[in-house]
């Protein structure tokens, strides 16, 4: 009884174990495509994008009331960032 008890409160071992190396696992798993991402984020047009998305963002957070929202800052942004993207992808796959 005292060991079902124990059993219900700390749960198997193995189970324990078994997440873990399922953690890990999914820790060491890279997307190419998120760092495709992050290489095309590095590039002048999309550090300009980004620079007024986040200057917008900056602008709209301190305001209390504004009907202004970024959605032009952001599309802009990833547009240049998939434009990117697609030619690095596709350059690749040619």
């Amino acid at each position: 009884m005292v060991f079902e008890e124990k059993m219900i409160m700390n749960g198997e071992p193995d189970d324990e174990e078994e997440e873990e190396e399922e953690e890990e696992e999914e820790e060491d798993m890279v997307d190419p495509l998120e760092t495709m991402r992050q290489k095309c984020e590095e590039a002048e047009h999309c550090v300009h994008t980004r620079e007024r998305l986040e200057q917008c963002e900056t602008r709209v957070g301190s305001r209390s009331l504004t009907a202004e929202d970024c959605t032009e800052e952001l599309f802009d942004f990833l547009h240049a960032r998939d434009h990117c993207v697609s030619h690095k992808l596709f350059h690749s796959v040619k």
